[in-house]
């Protein structure tokens, strides 16, 4: 088989690596790729909004199946794009990424299916918005812009003056673009975040196993919301009484809802999870596998990832006996200092060769490029190390040693990444 991975983050990287492992494939390409992903695939050099080169590309190529990892090509409906030219392609139609592209949907879609969630109003009036923080709102609360915002679209908020600044920012200064024409307001939840993934054909629903972000860019979960600077799988506190009210009142009731509303699903549903004093409820959904939840959730699959993605596409995931190894693993983000602000690009980076031929170790590239035949930085998030352990402590400290394999100028990482497991 030919493959195609469209994206070029360390989520890709794992995808691409992921994909390598199957006896089906023989040629993969990524779209545009990164100097990592370049190791494993041909990279191609077409943006990921760029649907019909893409899907031209596929044709002429004769692509087999085409991955999308990202979310703007989902929500923007590049899998419509490529089945309405006969090409096989795994991901969400534009109808059904909706899930996570609009906030506002996803809230509404929970309460009318009676899917656990935080209560909420949607507002498209800022005065409407203010209005309602200033009578009705209890502190803190959580404002949201209603469409993608590179998962930093979510202020909270402890009183009305962070509120009413946090309205101006999102509704009419317009930070998040066109992502903050509508808003939602929710009540704050309290209690532990946890990731689940989950592969969708539309009727059937296989989680993957549990994992654990770390969001904020400093030790001790201090400073400004980034993309992620590391996670960890399984969560400790992902347990088998939470596991077993997810299935009966979240996952397959979320598949049930998008198929009873003409919008079946099919591809990756990632579930945010809190873990409230009165049980789990939904944060968020998202419409592709999370980054970096990627990197430590798919070197634990036992399956070969083809196959599932191929049963999701023709509706026989109820065939496919979904499996992780019994262990654990850790990714650990090296940022460029400075993120998610300012930072420097084009800093030349070393020691790659250390992860050669090292089992349970892996170094997926997010924000690289090849510059005169050297690795440099591009991006904030720069490289994503993981490592597995028979247990989540063994894969912490197996993390933690694999980043000092790389150097860089500006490098700068969170020190604390699974420090809860400690806690468990």
């Amino acid at each position: 088989m030919k493959v195609l991975i469209v994206g070029s983050g360390g989520r890709e990287h794992a995808i691409a690596w992921s994909v390598s492992k199957s006896p089906k494939v023989d040629k993969i390409y990524c779209a545009p790729g990164n100097a990592g992903i370049a190791e494993l695939a041909e990279c191609v050099d077409i943006g990921a909004m760029e649907f019909d080169r893409l899907a031209d590309f596929a044709q002429e190529k004769g692509i087999d199946l085409t991955i999308i990892g990202m979310d703007d090509p989902l929500v923007g409906g590049i899998v419509d794009v490529f089945e309405a030219k006969g090409l096989r392609v795994f991901g969400p139609r534009k109808n059904a990424a909706i899930l996570e592209g609009s906030k506002a949907f996803s809230k509404d879609l929970m309460k009318k299916y009676n899917i656990p969630t935080a209560a909420y109003e949607n507002f498209d009036d800022p005065k409407k918005a203010l209005e309602y923080l200033r009578t009705e709102a209890k502190f803190p609360i959580v404002l949201k812009a209603d469409g993608l915002a590179l998962g930093k679209g979510v202020l909270i908020c402890k009183d009305l003056q962070e509120a009413e600044d946090g309205v101006k920012e999102i509704m009419e200064d317009k930070k998040f673009g066109t992502a903050g024409n509508t808003m939602v307001i929710e009540e704050f939840m309290t209690g532990r975040e946890v990731s689940v993934l989950s592969f969708v054909d539309g009727s059937t629903i296989r989680t993957m196993t549990s994992a654990q972000d770390h969001k904020r860019a400093q030790d001790g979960d201090q400073g400004l919301n980034t993309g992620g600077m590391g996670t960890f799988s399984p969560s400790p506190f992902y347990t088998d009484e939470v596991d077993e009210f997810c299935r009966k009142y979240v996952y397959q009731p979320t598949v049930d809802a998008m198929a009873a509303e003409g919008r079946p699903f099919k591809g990756i549903i990632f579930f945010g999870l809190m873990l409230t004093a009165d049980g789990p409820k939904v944060l968020e959904y998202n419409a592709r596998f999370g980054d970096p939840e990627a990197q430590v959730v798919l070197p634990r699959m036992k399956n070969d990832i083809v196959e599932v993605m191929e049963a999701c596409i023709d509706g026989k995931l109820d065939q496919v006996d979904l499996q992780f190894e019994d262990n654990a693993a850790v990714c650990v983000v090296l940022a460029s200092d400075g993120y998610p602000v300012k930072y420097e690009k084009e800093v030349p980076m070393y020691g790659f060769e250390n992860f050669k031929d090292k089992e349970g170790y892996y170094c997926f590239h997010a924000g690289t490029k090849q510059k005169d035949g050297q690795i440099v930085t591009n991006g904030g998030r720069v490289l994503g190390i993981t490592a597995t352990g028979k247990d989540l402590k063994e894969a912490r400290k197996n993390a933690y040693a694999a980043t000092e394999w790389i150097s860089f100028a500006n490098k700068y990482m969170r020190h604390d990444i699974g420090k809860a497991i400690d806690e468990a």
